[in-house]
């Protein structure tokens, strides 16, 4: 009679903490000097003037967004549109060429991740260290080690989250405010917020964002094909793996690969994956293992290039380099790229083509049409006069598309600040024997700047019945 053995399996395993190596290297340079680009003008674009004010600003309480010499209102909402699409095409197209260039190098996930690190090595040392300190007993320098890492996570988490409300209260009177412990209560939880979403993200998740919450890992195969860029192993090169191997310079044994099986690869990479078996969604392309790769096949006097950037077609095919790269201008890609040229074309032609204030009108609703003195029927509104740039602009107004319109009261010279937006009642009169039906006839709104640049907003005139 057989014995019936029981097993227990578990839903959940709790994952051992991912302990990277450091790493030197062309890509590991590359990857800093993103970091560097990207937090000095991360940090540093809150600082900047431009005249009397903060460079980039965007003031919801007073409905304006400023970047530099533009000032936009919620009715430029489009441009925001048209930047998330450039976003969204360039990631397309930078993905189809070469996979996860912005995973691997300008993600801020991956950019604080690296920060973060690099705070973890300088004060508890390099992988095997760190390994060794968090399986010993707590002691004083223990403790001294990672309260100052600690300390130092913490100032780097609100630093970022002071900068990232500062693009929304100017930086300076956010500072004051800091300063003498008066920040609002909005401002203290986007700031706290933030600052804790850094620390966790980059303090702790670290390779669980990018593996679990990130959807982009789980949809990036719909935008590889085999013509793709990615890290690839040369398993045809490689393999068989880790057998004995003679010294640096002497000739090897027939049939040995050339990976030496030290797994500095799986040491180095942020996921801890393993990129000999083949291409995984959890590989971010940070080339960490190109770097750590080619410095043990300078040790052993092999060749560079086991583990590298290469095609699926490229490895199978044997592809020279210009092979290679005559297959990245295919169809999708020259696709994408066409319509993200197109996109930015048409969005600095509307950015150049700008008018340099904008006008709405808002009919009075309680009032849709009334006769008044002389048989004149007066339809009442209310104009919106947003100047747009920064410095006084005067506006005139008159109404069109019906005959003999008159404004009331006569708008001449309306006065609007820089930057500012102003209000104004008015009503247009048709007079009487005009020989129009009963119902909404189109009319517009004729607003013109002082120097010259005009535009028609339109709206309707209704004659009652």
């Amino acid at each position: 009679m057989k014995q019936t053995v029981e097993q227990t399996v578990r839903l959940y395993r709790s994952e051992d903490k991912i302990q990277p190596r450091a790493v030197s290297g062309w890509f590991a340079g590359w990857r800093w000097a993103l970091v560097a680009f990207t937090q000095i003008l991360y940090y540093g674009l809150p600082w900047l003037q431009w005249g009397e004010r903060q460079a980039v600003l965007f003031d919801l309480g007073a409905r304006r967004f400023y970047l530099f010499g533009l000032v936009l209102y919620p009715q430029d909402f489009v441009y925001l549109t048209v930047l998330l699409l450039i976003s969204a095409y360039g990631l397309f197209l930078f993905t189809a060429v070469a996979g996860r260039l912005w995973c691997g190098y300008a993600c801020p996930q991956t950019v604080y991740t690296e920060i973060f690190m690099a705070v973890e090595r300088w004060f508890e040392g390099d992988r095997n260290a760190r390994i060794r300190l968090d399986s010993g007993p707590w002691t004083l320098n223990k403790l001294a080690r990672k309260s100052g890492k600690q300390a130092v996570w913490i100032a780097i988490g609100l630093w970022t989250g002071f900068t990232f409300v500062g693009y929304f209260t100017p930086i300076l009177t956010l500072g004051h405010e800091v300063l003498h412990l008066s920040l609002g209560p909005w401002e203290s939880f986007w700031l706290l917020f933030y600052g804790f979403a850094t620390y966790g993200n980059a303090g702790y998740m670290r390779e669980q964002v990018c593996k679990y919450m990130c959807p982009y890992a789980r949809f990036q195969s719909a935008m590889f094909d085999k013509d793709t860029l990615i890290i690839s192993y040369d398993v045809e090169r490689g393999e068989p793996r880790g057998a004995k191997r003679e010294k640096k310079g002497e000739t090897r044994a027939e049939g040995v690969g050339d990976c030496v099986d030290c797994k500095l690869c799986v040491q180095v990479c942020p996921t801890g994956i393993d990129i000999r078996n083949g291409l995984q969604y959890e590989c971010i392309g940070c080339a960490a293992c190109i770097d750590v790769c080619n410095g043990v096949m300078d040790k052993v006097g092999y060749p560079r290039g086991l583990i590298r950037y290469d095609t699926q077609n490229g490895i199978a095919q044997h592809l020279s380099a210009g092979q290679r790269w005559r297959r990245v201008f295919r169809p999708r890609v020259l696709i994408y790229g066409s319509v993200l040229v197109l996109i930015f074309a048409a969005l600095v032609a509307s950015l150049t083509l700008r008018h340099s204030f904008r006008a709405d009108v808002v009919r009075d609703r309680a009032t849709l049409a009334r006769q008044v003195e002389d048989g004149y029927i007066e339809n009442l509104y209310r104009l919106q006069l947003m100047n747009a740039s920064e410095r006084v602009q005067r506006f005139s107004v008159t109404a069109q598309g019906l005959p003999s319109l008159v404004v009331t009261p006569e708008l001449r010279d309306i006065e609007v600040g820089p930057a500012q937006a102003r209000w104004v009642s008015l009503g247009v009169r048709l007079p009487p024997g005009h020989g129009l039906k009963p119902g909404a006839h189109p009319m517009s709104f004729r607003v013109e700047a002082d120097g010259g640049e005009h535009l028609n907003e339109k709206t309707t005139f209704v004659v009652p019945r």
